[in-house]
């Protein structure tokens, strides 16, 4: 087992202790199912970054969509996270990732804040989360207020394809001159945003968002559209609890559009879907929970590789 950073690995270590543990599963987005799909850049922001799949030809892409909590068996009807993590296969034979959820900002701008709220998170003894722990860390890191009121109003979409999902953390953009533009990226659903109500999703089936997507898939494919932000200076790209001004230009980058399941779920629910995993033209920020998340994951990953 490839040693990681101490902090890492008390993050997964807390990450267990707040969702429980469940051999072989992600630590986190637990519950997911992975659809074959196709990139096609607009060409549009070629003069911005000399990144291959956002300005060539099209690509083949795998796309992970799940639930955001570390328990399989949370219900697809309850009012939690989802997730997209897409893995672009480039020509040259690597790959490349985005990862995305469905807030636009995270709860906690550094690891060691992330740790503080998951021992607020924490159930008691009793099996029971409480209450004051989270007001007590909302208090002393208000910074993390915003995410926790998206987590409280986001919608229960329809289909895993009408939800939208932000990347969250900066990117920095490196075009052939070396020039550099910050950026945020969100994916748009082509179909809108869809929700239903609490009741609906009661009555429908616990893992109603994989079923809804394959049966969707078979009458034809699903799309989604690749928006990025540019950062004026001034804004912030260490600090993901931190959303940039609405008006900050935007340009689409590309079309995304999912075909069918992928043939193996059992393989690639084996794989890592890494936000750190860029390729050349693009660059990581200095977001420290950008950083952190390249060792978080492999430790997750070694876990469940080896779980009995």
């Amino acid at each position: 087992m490839t040693a990681q950073p101490p902090l890492a690995v008390e993050i997964v270590d807390n990450m267990e202790k707040a969702s429980g543990k469940f051999p072989g599963y992600r630590r986190a987005h637990a519950r997911g199912a992975c659809f074959q799909a196709t990139f096609e850049p607009t060409g549009k922001v070629a003069e911005l970054t000399t990144a291959a799949h956002l300005t060539g030809e099209p690509v083949a892409a795998t796309v992970r969509f799940s639930n955001a909590g570390g328990s399989p068996h949370v219900p697809d009807g309850s009012r939690s996270g989802r997730g997209i993590a897409v893995k672009f296969h480039l020509a040259d034979g690597t790959d490349t990732d985005l990862v995305g959820v469905n807030l636009p900002v995270f709860i906690a701008a550094t690891p060691e804040h992330f740790l503080k709220l998951l021992a607020a998170l924490t159930p008691g003894e009793d099996g029971q989360r409480d209450p004051a722990k989270l007001q007590g860390f909302l208090a002393e890191y208000p910074e993390a207020v915003p995410g926790f009121q998206a987590v409280g109003t986001m919608p229960i979409p329809t289909s895993y394809g009408t939800a939208r999902y932000w990347a969250i953390h900066a990117f920095t953009w490196v075009n052939a001159q070396g020039q550099r533009q910050s950026v945020r990226y969100r994916w748009e659903p082509d179909l809108g945003e869809q929700s239903v109500t609490e009741q609906e999703a009661a009555d429908w089936d616990e893992a109603y968002l994989t079923e809804e997507l394959e049966r969707r898939l078979a009458d034809g494919p699903v799309r989604l559209t690749l928006h990025v932000q540019l950062a004026e200076p001034g804004d912030p790209t260490n600090d993901c609890t931190k959303a940039w001004p609405a008006d900050r230009p935007e340009l689409v980058v590309g079309h995304l559009t999912i075909k069918a399941p992928v043939a193996d779920q059992a393989y690639w629910a084996g794989q890592v879907f890494d936000p750190t995993r860029v390729t050349a033209g693009i660059e990581l920020s200095d977001d420290p929970v950008l950083a952190i998340r390249k060792a978080a994951y492999a430790v997750s990953y070694e876990r469940r590789s080896h779980d009995a």
